[in-house]
């Protein structure tokens, strides 16, 4: 969780809307409580309380991530990560 997510390829594999399962792409912007995935040109916001997302990155999978457990604006996602000792 402590990765920056703009710029990895990301696939919804669960969401309680129906029509955003199977989206899949580049994640574009990251806010508080939102992802943003262009597929095929065109951008899709992804709202973090309710999607599972996988991440990947150079073809490897980062995991699969509840996007409700990272909820928090992406700098301090990232700086309380290493804060609490967690990284380098």
């Amino acid at each position: 969780p402590a990765h920056e997510l703009i710029g990895l390829n990301a696939k919804v594999v669960k969401s309680p809307d129906a029509g955003k399962i199977g989206i899949s792409g580049r994640v574009v912007d990251e806010t508080r409580n939102m992802l943003e995935i262009e597929e095929r040109g065109k951008t899709m916001k992804i709202p973090k309380r309710e999607a599972v997302i996988e991440f990947r990155l150079s073809g490897k999978s980062l995991g699969i991530i509840e996007c409700s457990r990272i909820i928090c604006r992406p700098e301090d996602r990232i700086k309380n990560y290493f804060k609490k000792g967690r990284g380098a």
